[in-house]
C-alpha cells in the first residue's frame, strides 16, 4: 500500500464528505491507499457519515475513540497506518483532483523523506481543479536535507502541506504532543530537522478552508487562554530543538535564525492574544522571565523577512519594553471590551 491519509474529526459533519470525496477523486486504485478517519467523540453526525463511507469502500477505515484532542487523534491514526507514505489531513479541507498520484511518484523517484507542496486558502468558492498544469509538473526537484530546507524557505507550521515517508517518521520516534495546541508546529520543525532528503514541488494540491469556528479562532475563554499557555510551551520546546541542532552543519546558522524567529513568533502571538484575554497582567512578568531564560524574549530575532510591517514593528516596540506592556494591555482591554 502506497499511502495512508489520516483525518482527525470532531464535529465535522458539514465538511467531511467533501474532504473524503476529494480523496476518492484521485485516480488511485483502492488497493493503493487507505483513508483513516479518527472520530474524536463527535457529538454530531460525523461518525455516521464516516461509517457510510466505510460501508461502501473497504479502504476507508474508522477509529472511534474518546475525545483527547487532535494530537492524540492523529497519533491513533498514525499507529494504525500501513501505507509507505503518510499524509495528515484536516476534515474541513480538501484536495485538487488527480494531484496525489503525482506526489507519490515524486516521493518514489526522488527517494524523499518529506515532500511539500502548494496550498490555497478558500472560503465558500469551490476549487476542485489544480491551478497547476498537471502535464507540465517538473520531474527534477531540488533535494536537500531538512536543515537546509528550513534555512532557505519560510515554511508553514501546519501538517497538511507535506507528505511523509512512514519509515522515516517511525525511525525518528517523533509523535504529536497530546493535550496541547501547536502540536503540528512542533512536529513540523522536529521532522524537518531530522529529514535527510526533502524537497518542495510547485504543485497546487491542498485547499485550506477558512472557518470562523476553527480551533485557533475559538474565542471561548477556556480555549483562548489554553492556546496562550500552549504557545508558551511551544517556545520552550523550540529551545530544546535548537539546542539539539548540529552546529557543524553548513546551514546551521541560517536554520537557527529561522527557528529562532519562529520561536519568538510564539511569544509575540501569545502577547497579542493576552491583549484580548482575561488573564491577569500580573502573570506577564513571570512569563517573560521564563522566556528570557531561553532567549525567546526580548523579541530581537522576530522582525525580518518572515514577519514585517508597521503593526508588527509597533507591537514589538511595546512588547520589548516591560514597563509599557501592562498599561498598554490595560488600555487596550478597556477599549476592546467596550466595543466588542
Amino acid at each position: 500500500m502506497k499511502l495512508s491519509v489520516i483525518i482527525p474529526c470532531y464535529n465535522m459533519e458539514l465538511y467531511l464528505q467533501e474532504c473524503v470525496d476529494s480523496l476518492l477523486d484521485q485516480n488511485l486504485k483502492p488497493s493503493e491507499y487507505e483513508i483513516i478517519i479518527v472520530n474524536d467523540e463527535s457529538k454530531d453526525r460525523t461518525l455516521e457519515i464516516a461509517n457510510e463511507y466505510a460501508s461502501k469502500y473497504n479502504h476507508v477505515k474508522i477509529i472511534n475513540k474518546k475525545n483527547a484532542g487532535v494530537g492524540a487523534a492523529r497519533n491513533s491514526g498514525y499507529d494504525r497506518a500501513q501505507g509507505e507514505y503518510i499524509y495528515f489531513m484536516d476534515p474541513d479541507d480538501y484536495l485538487a483532483q488527480n494531484t496525489v498520484p503525482l506526489l507519490l511518484s515524486m516521493m518514489d523517484s526522488n527517494s524523499l523523506d518529506i515532500l511539500s507542496f502548494k496550498t490555497k486558502s478558500v472560503f465558500e468558492t469551490k476549487y476542485p481543479i489544480s491551478d497547476t498544469n498537471l502535464e507540465e509538473v517538473p520531474d527534477n526537484l531540488n533535494v536537500t536535507d531538512g536543515i537546509t530546507y528550513i534555512a532557505n524557505k519560510k515554511y508553514q507550521n501546519e501538517i497538511w502541506w507535506y507528505i511523509i515517508r512512514r519509515d522515516f517518521i517511525k525511525a525518528t520516534g517523533i509523535r504529536f504532543i497530546e493535550g496541547k495546541w501547536m502540536e503540528d508546529a512542533i512536529l513540523t520543525a522536529e521532522l524537518f530537522c531530522e529529514a535527510k532528503r526533502m524537497a518542495h514541488i510547485d504543485l497546487d494540491v491542498h485547499r485550506y478552508r477558512i472557518l470562523p469556528t476553527s480551533a485557533m479562532r475559538n474565542k471561548s475563554r477556556e480555549h483562548y487562554n489554553k492556546v496562550i499557555y500552549d504557545n508558551a510551551n511551544a517556545a520552550h520546546v523550540y529551545y530544546e530543538l535548537m539546542e539539539r541542532l548540529p552546529k557543524d552543519h553548513p546551514n546551521a546558522k541560517a536554520c537557527l535564525k529561522r527557528l529562532k524567529t519562529r520561536q519568538q513568533s510564539f511569544v509575540f502571538f501569545l502577547l497579542v492574544r493576552l491583549m484580548k484575554s482575561d488573564i491577569s497582567v500580573g502573570e506577564i512578568p513571570k512569563m517573560l522571565d521564563g522566556f528570557e531564560k531561553i532567549d525567546a524574549y526580548p523579541l530581537k530575532k522576530f522582525l525580518g523577512p518572515d514577519y514585517h510591517g508597521f503593526s508588527y514593528s509597533f507591537l514589538v516596540f511595546i512588547f520589548n519594553r516591560k514597563p509599557l506592556i501592562n498599561p498598554f494591555i490595560k488600555i487596550f482591554r478597556s477599549f476592546y471590551n467596550l466595543f466588542k
